[in-house]
């Protein structure tokens, strides 16, 4: 009996970029080494419009971007490479940061789920086996109460919310081509994909501090951005529920 040909997923990495001219190219370069037998991998960065000389950077190392006109924030920047892969073919697109905080060798794991259908959604953890990289102790604080907002509004437990490293396969594309949130989307994201009936899936993967650039969230502005995300995730709740349905 002639075995079963495995079938290769077509895979976007989409980058998103604003102001990470320290480790774009080198993030960018470590995904094009990996080598996953069950994908087919391409990167695209999302230039957010930078300040820096990130731009620069993508075009001397003829690096595939999309370059935005003006600064739409992390979710405008990851919505625009999620909407590129549904309408492009592909049948996966995966949310890895631009600041070299997530591994490339990781791939393969959020991968995986979704190729064995287990999963519309799988979210790279920190906090599954508490290695690598483990943020500050305010995050996981923050990280945390995220982690009871999100399970007391939808009943699913992720351990690390604020992940931005994730995988989505077409259903979940499907979704985020018609709304995506804004400024910091990921706990949020986890509310609508869990409203939706998305299967959310979290796994391991190693992490390190960030090679270049500068966190958004310091000092005192931490309490500002916990705040806003619980209302989000509220509001993100409350949304009406959108059709799916391929037309």
């Amino acid at each position: 009996m002639q075995q079963k040909e495995e079938k290769i997923l077509k895979v976007l990495v989409v980058i998103p970029c604003y102001n990470e001219e320290e480790a774009i190219a080198s993030v960018v370069q470590e995904v094009k080494n990996q080598s996953v037998e069950i994908a087919a991998i391409d990167v695209l960065v999302i230039n957010d419009k930078s300040t820096d000389d990130s731009l620069n950077v993508l075009q001397s190392n003829n690096i595939s971007h999309v370059s935005l006109p003006v600064n739409l924030g992390i979710g405008g920047a990851v919505q625009t490479g999620y909407k590129y892969a549904f309408n492009n073919g592909y049948d996966v697109a995966i949310q890895l940061d631009g600041d070299g905080q997530h591994r490339a060798d990781q791939l393969i794991n959020v991968i995986k789920p979704i190729h064995q259908d287990e999963a519309d959604v799988v979210i790279g953890s920190r906090y599954l086996t508490k290695e690598g990289f483990q943020s500050s102790s305010l995050r996981r604080f923050g990280i945390n109460f995220f982690r009871s907002v999100i399970k007391m509004l939808t009943g699913v437990v992720v351990r690390d919310s604020t992940s931005g490293f994730r995988a989505l396969n077409l259903s979940a594309l499907r979704l985020v081509n018609q709304y995506y949130p804004d400024t910091y989307p990921e706990p949020e994201a986890i509310v609508l994909y869990a409203k939706h009936g998305l299967r959310i899936q979290e796994v391991p993967a190693l992490m390190r501090e960030r090679q270049g650039g500068v966190s958004s969230i310091t000092g005192l502005s931490s309490a500002y951005y916990m705040f806003k995300v619980f209302m989000a995730c509220v509001f993100a709740y409350l949304r009406p529920t959108i059709n799916l349905k391929e037309e």
